[in-house]
């Protein structure tokens, strides 16, 4: 098999900032096709970082006990279930694990035996994460400069300078921002922009049991993410693809990507992320032309009237 062709992607208003001082871009690669729900990098995320602990409950919909990103949850593991065909029992498959677990519950106390009919289920489990997009919408409306861009090509939150303005949560197209209560400012995954300034992995990377979050330089990452992929596909699993690689989607490509086995919205991402800020420079323009028409029109009037 051919090596894949990788095509360098130019982070904006990164590599020209730093001069000399500029590193490789690094991000991670996020395999769920090997992700096995533990939830190691959950633990060590908010361990190392000092994130505050969350009041965790289930929903009643899934034994995903965090539900999704925020400012108290920088790494959430999402489990996704599917009624699948299996063994010719998907026909007869309760609707999820948890309503499956309450059935069995309830025949257990009553003394009946029941079926094993869960195998016609599935679980999707992936590690989510802030994406430290290449086109960052949420660095574009900082009107503090609270979000920088690294010397490594990722995006972080400068606490210090962060006003809690807001503007930076409703800009990303991915809802990973999110301010925090009773403190007001916005917090996120920084990569751990301290651990890899020393030469060392993430924490939850460094966590991951099987090496489903997969850290390193980032044209390295997908040129790996490919060959996966390919391998995959070839051994029978059709709906193997990548998400967040491609340097031509809405937000120039993330420095975070994953390998996913099924469409974006069954793990709860956007099909189609655009950078918020991208049509900014168009919109006003536009608005500059017809501001500009209707001051003429307006002359045009006084011109008239005035004769």
């Amino acid at each position: 098999m051919s090596a894949p062709e990788v095509t360098v992607i130019d982070t904006p208003a990164w590599a020209g900032s730093y001069g000399d001082e500029v590193k490789p871009r690094v991000g991670f690669f996020t395999d769920t096709s090997i992700c096995i729900g533990c939830k190691a990098c959950e633990v060590a995320c908010k361990e190392w970082n000092h994130v505050p602990a969350t009041e965790y409950e289930f929903t009643g919909h899934s034994y995903d006990n965090t539900g999704d990103l925020g400012s108290d949850t920088w790494r959430h593991v999402a489990f996704v279930e599917q009624r699948v065909p299996v063994g010719g029992v998907a026909e007869g498959a309760p609707d999820s694990f948890v309503a499956e677990a309450h059935r069995q519950e309830i025949l257990q106390r009553s003394g009946i035996e029941a079926e094993r009919d869960g195998e016609g289920l599935r679980w999707l489990m992936a590690s989510d994460v802030c994406k430290h997009c290449t086109h960052a919408a949420c660095l574009e409306v900082s009107p503090t400069g609270a979000l920088f861009r690294t010397e490594f090509g990722t995006v972080v939150v400068q606490q210090d300078v962060c006003n809690g303005c807001g503007y930076c949560v409703p800009a990303c197209p991915f809802g990973v921002l999110d301010r925090r209560e009773g403190d007001g400012r916005v917090w996120k995954c920084t990569l751990c922009y301290d651990r890899i300034g020393d030469g060392l992995e993430p924490a939850c990377a460094q966590a991951c049991p099987t090496n489903s979050i997969q850290f390193g330089e980032h044209d390295e990452l997908r040129a790996r993410a490919r060959e996966r992929v390919d391998r995959l596909q070839a051994d029978g699993l059709a709906e193997a693809r990548l998400y967040g690689e491609d340097p031509g989607d809405g937000v120039g490509g993330a420095g975070a990507f994953f390998l996913l086995l099924d469409e974006p919205e069954v793990y709860g991402l956007p099909p189609d992320p655009v950078d918020t800020t991208r049509d900014l420079g168009e919109m006003w323009k536009a608005a500059g032309l017809a501001a500009g028409a209707i001051a003429a029109g307006a002359l045009a009037v006084f011109a008239g009237s005035s004769r």
